[in-house]
């Protein structure tokens, strides 16, 4: 293989653009990632803005995008504020929080954000310079499509940054959508000349069959554009690493394995509109015999042995929609029964008795659900942080993003930073169910009060499960992608020549 001497400093970058949201640019620069560290080179992961409710927090206390976090671990190193210096976060139909470097700066809506990007953009090449300075090579994600024509005036995270950093772009196509060949020829030819000389080759993603019945066409895709495609990667089942579109939440999920005691034990999780920081429960997801869906209608609690209120971007407005669809009297008649209710940050808030909130809704006092002796009071300032404790006897550790403060009447039990009352648990922690000791201990505690003959299996190891999943990726890209191609993209940018494809060659 043409690789360069391990002794040289590579000093590269990629951007990963994608033909859609959710064409799999995430675990491609993930696979990316993983590849290139097993190359014996130092590489980081680069978004330079993610929209997402998914988020981390890092070791020096910066919130981050939860997929920059994921591939970080795919290059194994630390994550940290540089790898996504712009993170918005939905919270309405029309408005976001802005956090940059990993603070929170304010509130937009898409057209006031607009005139902020030109100063966002120098924070953005600041940070992708210093990530060069630092490790050999840089792999960067875009954000949707990189032909969002009316977008491109003032776009920092696709081509925007490609030209400014004059980096190789390769385009992913996820073809089981269908119509792959018409959504990569169109991505480049709606591009403007300086765009599409940027656009190296393409990236065929999640491809089911026999690659031969591929190659007519992605012979024709090359003859039309003059670009080739630099792999075909298949489909991976199971994968489930850390996505950053809620959207991803409405595939299905294979179950981990057969329960380990006699019976299985079922988890519904409220699907609520402006869901944050879902990758909590995908260790429940891990669990052999634990079945676990998303639920948007009152039916499907009756038969949970556990229901779970998880994250989200807008405490009081999901409340609301919890109390129209039904769900919150479902909850609340549940727990009521005695069956095991789970409230993590956002949805532990919403188990209070009372919700006092002048900052993210501003709707002043709200009743929540009762649930817990708890009051919540929302303050300016967002909490971040990486607590350590215990609870049921096993240590625990976690991140918290939070505007929500709450209080616990005298006496109430506490639980990682929450409270406890029977059957029902509030914590601010996000992550807690990823210490695998600690989620075995709680899932006997709630098959116990579910009545349930299920047991933990003795080992399961999360952590274990998810660096096998990088593996996947880093093997992904290795076997399937033409990787002396990628090198000389990195090594050397974008090939001269290219041609330009109407009507983008007219602009």
């Amino acid at each position: 293989m043409g690789h360069p001497s391990r002794s040289c400093r590579v000093s590269g970058a990629l951007l990963v653009a994608g033909t859609t949201s959710d064409a799999g640019k995430s675990l491609v620069t993930a696979g990316i990632c993983r590849w290139l560290v097993r190359q014996g080179v130092s590489v980081a992961p680069f978004k330079a803005q993610n929209m997402s409710n998914n988020s981390m927090v890092t070791a020096d206390g910066a919130e981050i995008g939860r997929a920059q976090v994921m591939q970080a671990a795919a290059a194994r190193v630390e994550p940290e504020a540089a790898m996504n210096p712009v993170l918005l976060k939905p919270g309405g139909e029309n408005s976001s929080q802005v956090v940059v470097l990993g603070r929170a700066v304010g509130e937009v809506t898409a057209l006031s954000y607009r005139p902020r990007k030109a100063a966002l953009m120098e924070q953005v090449l600041a940070s992708l310079a210093d990530l060069r300075e630092r490790f050999d090579v840089v792999v960067c994600e875009g954000a949707g499509s990189p032909t969002e024509i009316n977008l491109r005036a003032d776009d920092i995270a696709n081509m925007g940054l490609a030209t400014a950093a004059r980096l190789p772009v390769v385009v992913v196509g996820d073809i089981d959508r269908g119509g792959v060949f018409a959504a990569l020829h169109g991505t480049v030819a709606l591009m403007p000349p300086g765009d599409q000389r940027l656009v190296a080759g393409f990236l065929v993603n999640k491809f089911r069959g026999d690659v031969r019945l591929l190659r007519p066409g992605l012979e024709r895709l090359a003859e039309l554009t003059g670009r080739p495609t630099l792999g075909v990667l298949p489909w991976l089942a199971d994968l489930e690493l850390d996505v950053e579109d809620s959207l991803g939440l409405d595939a299905p999920r294979s179950a981990a394995g057969p329960a380990h005691g006699e019976d299985v034990l079922r988890v519904a999780v409220a699907r609520l509109p402006r869901i944050s920081n879902f990758t909590d429960l995908d260790a429940l997801g891990a669990e052999p015999g634990v079945l676990l869906r998303y639920a948007t209608r009152p039916e499907e609690l009756a038969d949970a042995d556990l229901v779970v209120l998880p994250g989200t971007r807008a405490t009081v407005a999901d409340l609301g929609w919890l109390r129209a669809t039904g769900l919150a009297d479902a909850v609340c008649r549940r727990a009521a029964d005695g069956v095991p209710v789970l409230g993590i940050c956002g949805g532990f808030q919403m188990l209070a008795r009372t919700i006092h909130d002048d900052v993210e809704s501003r709707a002043g006092v709200v009743p929540g659900l009762g649930l817990l002796p708890t009051e919540v009071r929302f303050a300016p300032a967002k909490t971040l942080g990486r607590p350590v404790g215990s609870a049921l006897g096993e240590p625990v550790t976690g991140y918290e993003i939070h505007h929500g403060v709450a209080t616990l009447d005298d006496g109430a039990e506490p639980f990682l930073d929450g409270a406890r009352a029977g059957s029902v648990f509030g914590t601010t922690w996000h992550g807690a169910l990823e210490n695998d000791g600690f989620r075995r201990a709680f899932l006997r505690e709630v098959a116990g009060l579910a009545g349930r003959r299920f047991l933990p299996a003795p080992r399961t190891d999360f952590a274990g499960i998810r660096e096998a999943r990088l593996d996947r990726l880093g093997d992904l890209v290795a076997e399937h992608a033409d990787t002396d191609a990628l090198w000389r993209l990195i090594e050397q940018g974008p090939p001269a020549g290219l041609p330009l494809l109407p009507p983008g060659s007219g602009f």
